[in-house]
């Protein structure tokens, strides 16, 4: 299993396939406030992604693949307010 669940925080660790997605929403909707590490993260199935963006879960590290790092950071990382004109 590529979820690890912990006190405040999920570790995302190798491939977190589509079938961790529907743990990983229970989870993340009985905690709110969580955080995911996704430092061993290899390969994260879209369903995931998706739950952790509607969840809007802080990132506390990201995978050490630099392009999945990449992809990962532009999807996830909170949008940057706009200014007003």
């Amino acid at each position: 299993m590529g979820l690890e669940f912990q006190k405040k925080q999920v570790l995302l660790t190798g491939l977190v396939g589509v079938e961790e997605a529907e743990n990983l929403l229970a989870w993340l909707q009985k905690k709110p406030g969580a955080s995911a590490d996704l430092s061993a993260c290899e390969h994260l199935h879209p369903a995931n992604l998706q739950v952790l963006m509607a969840a809007r879960t802080p990132i506390k590290a990201w995978p050490a693949d630099p392009l999945l790092a990449s992809l990962l950071q532009s999807a996830l990382a909170a949008p940057t307010p706009a200014k007003e004109q």
